[in-house]
C-alpha cells in the first residue's frame, strides 16, 4: 500500500444521489499506467469527478495522494489539485489569452510568485509536449492536438504524484490521438502516474497498459491482447 498514489476500497461512487458503480476496489501505485474503459455513463466520468474532488465519497474508504477522499473539505479541494494533474476532453483553456498566459495563470493561482521561476516552468512543460514556440499563440489558433498537447502542459505544472486524463482523445481524430498518446507515452516513461479514461480501443492495443472496466455498476480488470 505504501506505493499507492490512489486507492479505493468497497467504494461506492455517486453522481449526486444516484449510485452509478458500487464495490469500487482500486489500487494505482506511483509509475503506473492504467486505462479506465466503459461505455458512455457507464461511471467513468462520475468517478473521475471523485478523485478530484467534484463529487463526494459518500461510501466506502478512498485515498488520493495523501488526501482522505471521505474526509475531504471544499477548502482542502485547491491543494488536492496541485497534486494531480488533470486533463480534459475539451481542453478547458481560456481563449482571451495566449498560451503561455494560460499557464502563468494556473502558476500564480497555484501560489508561485517569482517571474523567473514561472517563466522557466512554462517553457519546461511547453518543451516536454513538443509545444515550445507556440507559446505567443492564442488557443484558438491551435489545433485539437496542439490545445489538447498545452493541456497536458498544464497539468505537469505543478510536478503532480498523479494525473487523471479524463478521455483526453474523446475530442480528436485517430491520427491526432496517436499523437497525443506518444506524449502521455514520454510522460509516464519520465515517472510520473498515469490514470486515463477512454473508450478508444485502438488506441489500448497500440499502448497497451493495465486495464479497468467499469461495466454493470462494476469495476474490474480486464485482459486486453494485440491482435
Amino acid at each position: 500500500m505504501q506505493d499507492a498514489v490512489l486507492f479505493l476500497k468497497d467504494a461506492a461512487i455517486f453522481q449526486h444521489e444516484n449510485l452509478v458503480i458500487s464495490n469500487v476496489n482500486l489500487s494505482v501505485n506511483s509509475g503506473e499506467f492504467i486505462y479506465l474503459i466503459g461505455k458512455t455513463g457507464s461511471g467513468k466520468s462520475s468517478l473521475m469527478k471523485t478523485l478530484y474532488g467534484d463529487l463526494t465519497l459518500q461510501k466506502g474508504e478512498g485515498q488520493i495522494v495523501g488526501f482522505d477522499l471521505k474526509k475531504l473539505k471544499e477548502k482542502e479541494i485547491p491543494f488536492l489539485r496541485r497534486k494531480i494533474g488533470i486533463v480534459f476532453q475539451d481542453f478547458k483553456l481560456l481563449n482571451d489569452r495566449s498560451v503561455f498566459e494560460n499557464l502563468k495563470f494556473v502558476l500564480k493561482a497555484t501560489g508561485w510568485k517569482t517571474t523567473s521561476e514561472m517563466d522557466a516552468k512554462i517553457n519546461e512543460v511547453l518543451d516536454k509536449v513538443g509545444m515550445q514556440t507556440k507559446g505567443f499563440k492564442m488557443p484558438f489558433q491551435l489545433s485539437g492536438g496542439e490545445q489538447q498537447r498545452v493541456a497536458i502542459a498544464r497539468a505537469l505544472l505543478n510536478d503532480p504524484e498523479l494525473i487523471l486524463a479524463d478521455e483526453p482523445t474523446g475530442n480528436l481524430d485517430p491520427g491526432t490521438s496517436v499523437e497525443v498518446m506518444h506524449v502521455l507515452e514520454e510522460i509516464y516513461k519520465s515517472g510520473k502516474t498515469i490514470l486515463m479514461a477512454t473508450h478508444d480501443y485502438a488506441l489500448i492495443l497500440k499502448f497497451p497498459h493495465k486495464t479497468i472496466k467499469c461495466e454493470g455498476g462494476e469495476l474490474f480488470e480486464v485482459v486486453t491482447r494485440n491482435p
